[in-house]
């Protein structure tokens, strides 16, 4: 899949599940993910059904990881499409200590604080290793 120049610079490529694409956003301020399915669609309402189903529950994989390894106590998710045309779903962590609660995340975070590479490879084995996450493809 060839992803948006946006997503490619914005992001850490962590792994595949059937459908989805499974990025981490660079910025560690909030624990952010960003799921993008194999589709032409740019809409997740567009999806076939059957399809929209399993793209929803890989979603819940990454929120069910933010919940129980992040221990976020909220977790927001979207699908907004308005600067990234390709369809993409952010499925963030969100907790009232963190750098812009209660504000969405989008032009609120005011500092960048980069993932340390072990970080990255943590997070990403943890999903693979629990949350059904595959390496990716080479």
């Amino acid at each position: 899949m060839n992803l948006h120049p946006q997503l490619q610079a914005d992001c850490h490529h962590l792994g595949q599940y059937e459908i989805c694409t499974v990025l981490l956003h660079k910025n560690k301020s909030v624990p952010w993910f960003i799921l993008v399915p194999e589709t032409e669609c740019i809409d997740l309402l567009d999806i076939q059904e059957q399809i929209r189903t399993v793209v929803l529950r890989e979603c819940e994989l990454i929120s069910n990881y933010l919940k129980q390894v992040q221990k976020t106590p909220k977790v927001n998710f979207a699908s907004l499409g308005n600067v990234v045309p390709q369809l993409h779903i952010h499925v963030i962590g969100r907790h009232v200590k963190d750098a812009c609660w209660p504000a969405p995340v989008w032009g609120n975070l005011r500092e960048v604080l980069e993932y340390e590479p072990e970080e990255v490879e943590s997070i990403q084995q943890k999903l693979i290793q629990d949350y059904d996450l595959r390496p990716l493809r080479p």
